[in-house]
């Protein structure tokens, strides 16, 4: 079961649950639609977008076997132990993709193609094609990424209004800098693997730039969100300058290592308190 979990990233589907759930939250109470009358679109959803990411992951194992065993955090996979075979992981990967991918249409065709558009960007555009060749993979990778909240709310309302595009920019613009916060605490293993993450071709100091700015494009998306209520609008743009001020800090902290942590565990909290305040303040 551990080499299972750790095949389909199993923090990764809890994760992206989260964004699944509030995407799809928010477009029941924005067209004031009785969540207890949906559970059949709830279940389905929640278990579709949880399969294809699961079996994304696998393929994105799959893909990545031979580099996985050259970095530290990605050496005990089982595809790197042999504890799973290839022909399982790649039967494991298609088959949680094709399950899944049949439930979200089962809610709505639009909620189907997203998740379709969800693994082509990730296993295509990212795993196989730019993570290997373009120091911008992590910008691609943010595509996929992105997905999930767009999968939830057209699985009730496949009209997607400006909010559910929020959610979408939302998540898309905050992976750069919590990606590029890991790459730079891990720069020396992607390096030896021949990744060519921002901080491996252009140094630190760009790095944190881009970092900075990333965080910066934050600023005006909440604003956008108004129909959240005046609560989460001040919150969010309380996280967003928390964010920025720590980012600014940077260019005077001698230690990069250590501001890069203080980064990546900021976007972690960052994005757990923003998903999970909009799920409660439309409580309220």
């Amino acid at each position: 079961m551990k080499d299972f979990l750790a095949l389909i990233k199993i923090g990764i589907v809890n994760s992206n649950l989260i964004t699944t759930f509030t995407g799809m939250w928010l477009a029941f109470v924005l067209n004031d639609i009785h969540f207890l009358s949906q559970l059949d679109t709830v279940l389905l959803t929640l278990l579709g977008s949880s399969f294809i990411i699961a079996g994304s992951a696998s393929m994105n194992n799959y893909i990545d076997r031979d580099i996985d065993p050259l970095m530290e955090r990605t050496k005990g996979r089982p595809t790197v132990t042999g504890r799973i075979t290839y022909s399982k992981v790649m039967a494991i990967g298609l088959a949680f993709i094709i399950v899944g991918t049949a439930m979200l249409f089962l809610t709505t065709f639009t909620a189907g193609l997203i998740g379709l558009f969800g693994v082509f960007s990730y296993v295509v555009l990212y795993t196989m094609w730019s993570k290997r060749r373009h120091v911008s993979n992590t910008v691609v990778g943010s595509i996929s990424g992105a997905v999930p909240p767009l999968i939830g709310w057209a699985a009730v309302d496949p009209s997607l209004d400006m909010t559910a595009w929020m959610l979408f920019l939302i998540m898309f613009i905050w992976q750069p800098p919590h990606f590029y916060a890991l790459a730079m605490k891990r720069c020396e293993e992607y390096r030896a693997a021949g990744i060519p993450m921002l901080p491996v071709v252009k140094g630190f100091a760009v790095t944190k730039r881009h970092m900075v700015l990333w965080v910066l494009a934050l600023l005006p998306l909440p604003f956008f969100m108004t129909t959240l209520g005046t609560a989460f609008v001040i919150l969010a743009t309380i996280l967003n300058i928390g964010w920025l001020a720590l980012g600014i800090s940077g260019y005077k902290m001698k230690d990069d290592l250590k501001w890069a942590k203080l980064m990546f565990v900021y976007s972690l909290q960052y994005l757990t308190i923003m998903f999970v305040a909009m799920v409660i303040l439309t409580v309220i």
